[in-house]
C-alpha cells in the first residue's frame, strides 16, 4: 500500500494528527495494533458485549465522539484508511526517500505486511513504570492500566476485593472506575504527599474539578484513601490474597485483604520506533521541535512519546503535526498561527505535566524494600539478588552491563517490563534499550519475502463500533507474506 502519510498509533495523538492532515488532502493510513480506534484512552467494549452505557467509563466520551465523527467523514471521502490489528516491528528508510512501515497481523503475528509512504508520524504512546516488591509475579496482580483495560474493554474486574497502589494521576480513575462498576476497593495507596498539590496550586487548578470528582467518587464509594504509604509485598499461594502497606514517614505496617491489586508508578514513552530510525532522544523522550517534527527527516513524533503528559495535551500535539506534515507534503512552510491555539494548550499542559513529575514520585527507598529472591525479568526469572551479584561482585556499572552479565531484559518484553526495576535495584540510570526491532519477529518474516498475499480490500467489515471505514481506492494494495515453514 502507498500513501502520504502513515501514523502509527490510533490513540489520542494519532487521531488529532490523521484528522487534522486528512481534513488538508493529505492521504492517511492509521496503522494501530488494536481491533479499534482510540488507544488505550479510548478503548471501548467489545461490541458483543452490548454494554448499553460505554459512556460511563469516559469522562471525555464527547471528544471521542467528535474524533470518531471526523474519521468516518474522512474515511467515506477516501483521505483515511484504518489497518487495524497491525503490529509495527521497524520503520525503513527507502534509499530513493520515504519510509516502508513494516508490520506483523493478527493477534498470531505470523503474517507480514507493509506500508510505504512519504512521511510518518510516531504516536506509539506509553507502558506502565512497575516497581518490583516481594509477590509482585503472583496471579491477581496487575497493572493499574492493565486494570482498567479490563474494565473499559471487556467490562470485567481483576478481583472482587481489590487494592489500588502505587503513584501517579491514573489511579484515581482507575480506583473510582472500579468502585462504580462493584469491585470493593479495599484501598487507595497513594505514595505520593497531598501537601506537595497545596505548593503548586495555581498549576494544577485546571484540573481541581476533575480531582474533586475523583474525590467524591472515592467518598462515595467509601474507599479508603492512604496517602504517604506503599505497598511493600503481596502474599499469597495460589493468587494474591493480601498485600502489606507501610507508611513512608515511619510507623506500623498494616496487612489488607484482597484478591487483585492494581499497581503503577508512572508512565514511560515508547521511544523503538524511534530509536531505530535514528532519532534525538531527551533523556527517554523522542526529542522534536515547534512543529513536533523528529531530527530525522519526514519523521514527527506526538503523544507519551514525546513526554508523557495525558490525553488534553497528546491531543494538541497531534493536531500541531497534523498541520505541519499537510504543509511540508505539499512544499509550503507551515503557519504557526494556524495552529495557535493548540499550541498554546500545548505549552499549558506540559507545564501542568512537569508539575505532575515533581509531585508523582516513587519513593526513593524502594529498591531497599526488594529482598534477594525477588524476580525482577519475569521472562529470564533474574532475581534481584542476581543483580546486585553483578553490581557488586562483577563491576556492573550500567543497564547494558547488566544485562549482559545476568540476561536481564533478553526475553520476550526485551526489558519494557523490568527496566525500571532492574535499573532501580542495580542503582543506575535507567536508559534507553536501543533496540533494532521494536518487537518479537518471526524468523521467516526476516528471512525474505515468502508468497505475495493481498491486504484485504479497504471495504472490509470495520468492527461495529468503529465506523471509519474507507472506501474502495485504487492504489490501496498491500503486498503480505506469510511465514516460511
Amino acid at each position: 500500500m502507498r500513501t502520504d502519510l502513515a501514523v502509527i498509533g490510533a490513540g489520542p495523538a494519532g487521531l488529532a494528527a490523521a484528522l487534522a492532515a486528512a481534513a488538508r488532502g493529505v492521504r492517511v493510513a492509521l496503522v494501530d495494533a488494536a481491533p479499534a480506534a482510540g488507544g488505550q484512552f479510548y478503548r471501548r467494549p467489545a461490541p458483543g458485549l452490548g454494554a448499553r452505557r460505554p459512556e460511563a467509563l469516559h469522562h471525555q466520551w464527547r471528544t471521542w465522539e467528535r474524533l470518531r465523527a471526523g474519521l468516518e467523514d474522512l474515511a467515506d471521502d477516501g483521505l483515511v484508511i484504518r489497518l487495524p490489528d497491525r503490529h509495527v516491528w521497524c520503520v525503513e528508510r527507502r534509499p530513493e526517500g520515504g519510509f516502508t512501515v513494516h508490520a506483523l497481523l493478527g493477534p498470531l503475528q505470523e503474517e507480514a505486511t507493509a506500508v510505504h509512504a512519504d512521511a510518518v508520524l510516531l504516536a506509539t504512546g506509553g507502558y506502565e513504570r512497575v516497581l518490583p516488591f516481594p509477590g509482585w509475579t503472583l496471579p491477581g496482580v496487575v497493572t493499574a492500566g492493565g486494570a482498567q483495560a479490563m474494565l473499559k474493554g471487556g467490562l470485567v474486574l481483576p478481583g472482587r476485593t481489590v487494592v489500588v497502589a502505587g503513584t501517579g494521576p491514573l489511579l484515581l480513575p482507575v480506583a473510582t472506575g472500579l468502585a462504580a462498576a462493584g469491585a470493593r476497593v479495599a484501598a487507595l495507596v497513594e505514595s505520593a504527599d497531598p501537601r506537595d498539590f497545596l505548593r503548586y496550586g495555581r498549576a494544577l487548578a485546571a484540573k481541581a474539578p476533575e480531582g474533586a470528582g475523583y474525590a467524591a467518587g472515592l467518598l462515595r464509594h467509601r474507599v479508603p484513601f492512604l496517602a504517604r504509604h506503599t505497598v511493600v509485598a503481596a502474599h499469597g499461594t495460589e493468587r494474591v490474597e493480601a498485600v502489606t502497606v507501610v507508611p513512608l514517614a515511619g510507623g506500623a505496617a498494616r496487612r489488607i485483604r484482597c484478591d487483585a491489586l492494581a499497581v503503577s508508578h508512572g508512565m514511560l514513552p515508547h521511544t523503538d520506533l524511534a530509536e531505530a530510525l535514528g532519532c534525538r532522544l531527551d533523556g527517554l523522550v523522542v526529542a522534536v521541535d515547534d512543529e513536533q517534527r523528529t531530527d530525522v527527516p519526514g519523521v514527527w513524533a506526538a503523544g507519551e512519546s514525546t513526554g508523557v503528559g495525558g490525553a488534553a495535551l497528546a491531543l494538541a500535539e497531534g493536531h500541531v503535526a497534523g498541520r505541519s506534515i499537510a504543509a511540508r507534503l505539499a512544499g509550503r512552510d507551515p503557519d504557526p498561527g494556524g495552529w495557535s491555539a493548540a499550541a498554546k494548550a500545548r505549552a499549558r499542559m506540559r507545564r501542568f505535566a512537569e508539575v505532575l513529575d515533581r509531585v508523582y514520585v516513587p519513593d526513593p527507598h524502594w529498591p531497599d524494600r526488594v529482598t534477594d529472591p525477588t524476580v525482577l525479568c519475569r521472562c529470564e526469572e533474574v532475581t534481584a539478588g542476581t543483580v546486585r551479584e553483578a553490581v557488586d561482585a562483577l563491576g556492573a556499572r550500567d543497564l547494558r552491563t547488566v544485562k549482559l552479565l545476568t540476561r536481564a531484559g533478553m526475553g520476550w518484553c526485551q526489558g519494557r517490563m523490568c527496566a525500571p526495576g532492574v535499573a532501580g535495584v542495580a542503582g543506575c540510570a535507567l536508559t534507553p534499550g536501543r533496540r533494532s526491532l521494536a518487537r518479537p519477529v518471526p524468523l521467516g518474516v526476516l528471512a525474505g519475502p515468502g508468497p505475495a498475499a493481498e491486504e484485504p480490500p479497504a471495504t472490509a467489515p470495520a468492527p461495529a463500533d468503529d465506523p471509519a471505514r474507507a472506501r474502495p481506492r485504487t492504489d490501496t494494495r498491500t503486498a503480505t507474506h506469510r511465514r516460511n515453514p
